[in-house]
Parts: structure tokens; C-alpha cells; sequence
């Protein structure tokens, strides 16, 4: 049988497909473009020469804030979580995963792993008394009915999605 060529994303075309949809999602480029904010080199939000939050992204969580505060992951999970952004705002830290997809295939069944994740990050954070917020921005191929359990769900454990648009104020900005 003849393989059939992949064009909704996924696998191998993981990064073509989706760093265009994460492109248009950059916090940093979002935050640069509000205007009620400037993003200093050390990726700390600045509101009227306030600081009034910290940007992370992947490993960054951990290298520039949980590492120098003496937090080694390794002594309390099992495994590293990436994020694909993160935001402290006073002792909230706001989790961003950012999922895309045109098609079906692995990343909508990733959607019920939030509860799992929430918790690990809520087990790290534990330490420093921080209470961690997990949200998913989605693209708009996941505005279907058919996810409608999946939003239930993400929605039952705590977790929020949203569809292309994340709003500042859900974000403690």
C-alpha cells in the first residue's frame, strides 16, 4: 500500500505546521506589541518602571528562576516539564502550552494529559507557596464540537483553554 503523504501536521511535519501557529502566538511579541508594557533583556515585564512579571519559556523555568532559588527539579519529579511559556505574576505562575493542528492525529488526545501536568508543576512549585495556573492556547481547528468532553474535562480539573487568543487579564496582566 502506497503511503499517504502527511498534511495535517504531526510527526515530521510537527515544526512546519506548528511554528507557524506558535509564531503568531509569541508572548514576547505580544507583549512588545501591547504598549502597556516593555519586556526588558532579562525577559521581566515592566509596568511604569514597576516590575510586575517574569517570562520564561522551556528551560528558562528552571535556569533563571527555580535553579538560583535552590529548587532542583530532580529531587522532586521524575521528569523535566518544558513549557512552552510561563509567566510569574506575584505567586502565580501561568503555564501556556500551546497546541496546533489541522487535522486529526496525537495533539488533541495530549489535552487530557493537563490534569497530570498542573499537579507535577503544583508539586515543584510547592517550595515557594506558588499557585500554578495551566491553559492551553489551541488553534481553531479544535473549535468543534466533537471536543466538546475534552473541554469539560480540561475545564474540570482546573485548566483552561483558549481558541487563538489568549487575554492579558487571564494572564494576571
Amino acid at each position: 500500500m502506497k503511503r499517504k503523504p502527511n498534511s495535517v501536521g504531526g510527526g515530521s511535519k510537527t515544526n512546519l505546521n506548528g511554528l507557524s501557529f506558535e509564531g503568531r502566538m509569541d508572548m514576547r511579541e505580544a507583549i512588545r506589541k501591547n504598549g502597556k508594557y516593555y519586556l526588558d533583556e532579562n525577559d521581566q515585564i515592566i509596568k511604569k518602571k514597576i516590575v510586575i512579571a517574569k517570562y520564561f519559556e522551556k528551560n528558562g523555568l528552571y535556569k533563571k528562576y527555580l535553579k538560583p532559588l535552590g529548587i532542583d527539579y530532580k529531587k522532586i519529579l521524575s521528569r523535566q516539564l518544558l513549557p512552552d511559556a510561563a509567566l510569574l505574576v506575584d505567586n502565580n505562575l501561568y503555564i501556556i502550552e500551546k497546541k496546533y493542528q489541522s487535522g486529526s492525529g496525537s495533539v488533541d488526545e495530549k489535552l487530557q494529559t493537563c490534569d497530570f501536568k498542573k499537579k507535577q508543576y503544583e508539586k515543584l512549585l510547592k517550595p515557594l507557596n506558588i499557585k500554578v495556573h495551566y491553559y492551553y492556547v489551541l488553534s481553531s481547528w479544535f473549535n468543534s464540537p466533537k471536543n466538546k468532553d475534552v473541554f469539560a474535562y480540561i475545564e474540570s480539573v482546573g485548566c483552561k483553554y483558549f481558541i487563538e487568543n489568549l487575554p492579558f487579564k487571564e494572564i494576571g496582566l
